[in-house]
């Protein structure tokens, strides 16, 4: 549904030259919500500004809905008018919300219809079902500054919503709002995406997001995506940055002197079987649970364990193994916390 091909961005100013994108390969399958995570700087913001085209790219291509935008006319300040319809089926949701305050919440919701030259009797129409999709029905004639930062947020949500796009973008639209509305926020956001239909691609620096709400996601750093796939497979790769930041165990310690530390990630089926209790009694081990991190993921329980085995690696690699036959990811820690 999104594919990006070796994509570039830099940016020239008077101070120089500055690469914000370096060759960003990224897929988005039709029908997933798929989460872009990175520290500021990382170059989140120019990426999906990039997919719908308010930045143009300075190389490489972008596809949405089977149609390469980068290959359309226009500039960023003035898109031509085949860029313009094909933008009309990706719908954008920003951090700041972006109402205009002189208008009401349907008026708001109403205004890219209005743009498109639909009646006042359509626009209506179509607002008040967005807004009943969003729950702010009784919310309509009210105005932006009546409203919490999550009711704003639910509006800017209606109005992307307003040209029933295959496509929905949302750059850090939960950045600005307290935890308990963020949650909300991303349930709404899977729900829509689960009953119309949308595609959801969505950046964020929070890993409590892509862990919430995404199927995929991607890392990126410095301009470059390091690390991207299904959420569940990238929990079962070996040595994965993303799994360990979204599961981190650093706090609980690499055991002491002399023993064997393990993570091991556990996923589906696996996560309800008495592994470690198993390996503790077929082998008469004294083990130690360090820590560990459970979370549901895409409904399916994701977690990891650190565990201290007695004894050297060498000791151990008849209970290593015996873990990694259970289907079990493991993963053997250094004495300074990092893998072997």
């Amino acid at each position: 549904m999104i594919t990006t091909k070796d994509l570039t961005k830099v940016y020239t100013s008077r101070g120089g030259r500055t690469t914000a994108l370096r060759g960003v390969d990224l897929h988005v399958r039709e029908g997933e919500v798929y989460g872009v995570v990175g520290t500021s700087g990382a170059g989140k913001s120019t990426l999906i500004r990039c997919v719908n085209m308010l930045e143009r790219p300075s190389s490489g291509t972008v596809t949405v809905d089977g149609v390469e935008l980068t290959a359309l006319p226009g500039t960023e300040q003035r898109a031509g008018r085949e860029l313009r319809a094909a933008r009309q089926r990706i719908g954008m949701v920003f951090q700041h919300f972006n109402l205009l305050a002189s208008r009401t919440v349907q008026q708001n919701v109403e205004l890219p219809l209005e743009i498109r030259g639909l009646d006042r009797t359509a626009r209506r129409r179509r607002a008040g079902e967005l807004l009943e999709l969003v729950g702010l029905a009784d919310k309509a004639q009210s105005y932006p500054k009546q409203l919490s930062g999550g009711q704003k947020q639910r509006v800017g949500i209606a109005r992307a919503l307003a040209g029933d796009p295959r496509v929905l973008l949302s750059d850090e639209a939960t950045s600005a709002l307290d935890p308990q509305t963020t949650r909300s926020i991303l349930q709404l956001l899977r729900r829509l995406n689960q009953e119309l239909g949308l595609t959801v691609l969505l950046i964020t620096h929070e890993m409590d997001v892509i862990k919430s709400v995404c199927d995929s996601a991607a890392l990126m750093r410095e301009g470059r995506i390091v690390e991207a796939g299904p959420l569940t497979e990238l929990i079962a790769t070996d040595g994965s940055a993303l799994a360990r930041e979204l599961f981190p165990l650093s706090e609980f310690g690499a055991g002491h002197g002399g023993s064997t530390v393990v993570e091991v990630t556990f996923q589906g089926d696996s996560s309800g079987r008495p592994f470690i209790s198993q390996l503790a009694r077929t082998y008469q081990i004294d083990l130690n649970i360090l820590g560990a991190a459970v979370e549901t993921i895409g409904g399916r329980q994701v977690g990891r364990m650190r565990v201290e085995l007695p004894g050297s690696h060498q000791d151990n690699v008849v209970p290593i193994g015996y873990l990694r036959e259970q289907g079990l990811q493991v993963d053997v820690l250094t004495e300074n916390g990092t893998l072997a």
